[in-house]
């Protein structure tokens, strides 16, 4: 199985006091209790960083899940600060079972990435999406910006982003992660038309969520 390089330093702590508890077991038998919990603990940080291969669909004008996870909201916004017009919003939760690499939804060129501190609600209400701590990722493809919102929540306190304006991003490749449950936004041009349904489960780099028209895509 695959693992995110993120987690490395979580799988050894963890399959380390294992075995640092399973010797002090030699002489205080009771520590081999400990020596189960640190190794679960530990094999469930490989579980949990897991990064399966993703092979993404053909078509320029699809928009693709950055997550795994369940989408819990689809709304109209009437106006994104971003993107400067009406936009749809896709939700999608990440509970602690699902895998937590994030992928690019759509390739072209990172215009910015921007970083917002705020608060730790429960990732999957609907006040994440504004009040919560989170990194904002603009790609431009063509003539059209979309943004992507990596969201922590309660357990989730560590966003995971390696990029930078001016990278040039291909779909499906991966771009950071999101530690313990959490949830990520798409924010889309409100002409996208939409593949996804409240509550359909979704893979990143896989699912299409969206297709766009560049034609009519946003030039702001």
């Amino acid at each position: 199985m695959k693992m995110a390089r993120e987690g490395l330093p979580f799988v050894g702590t963890g399959l380390g006091l294992a075995l640092l508890a399973w010797v002090g077991a030699q002489f205080f038998p009771l520590l081999i209790y400990a020596a189960w919990l640190f190794g679960v603990l530990g094999l469930f940080m490989v579980f949990f960083f897991r990064d399966p291969d993703r092979t993404p669909p053909e078509g320029d004008d699809l928009v693709l899940s950055a997550a795994d996870g369940k989408i819990v909201s689809i709304a109209k916004i009437e106006c994104d600060e971003h993107l400067e017009g009406a936009a749809i919003q896709v939700s999608t939760f990440l509970s602690p079972l699902d895998v937590h690499v994030n992928r690019n939804p759509l390739s072209g060129v990172i215009e910015f990435v921007k970083w917002h501190r705020g608060h730790f609600h429960a990732a999957f209400v609907a006040a994440a999406s504004t009040e919560n701590e989170q990194s904002i990722i603009a790609i431009r493809h063509g003539e059209t910006r979309i943004l992507v919102k990596q969201i922590v929540g309660i357990l989730a306190r560590r966003i995971v982003c390696n990029l930078n304006a001016g990278d040039a991003v291909i779909k499906g490749e991966k771009f950071g992660l999101i530690r313990f449950g959490s949830r990520v936004d798409l924010i889309l041009p409100a002409h996208t038309q939409l593949r996804v349904k409240v509550g359909d489960r979704v893979r990143a780099g896989e699912t299409i969520i969206g297709a766009i028209d560049d034609v009519q895509g946003n030039t702001s």
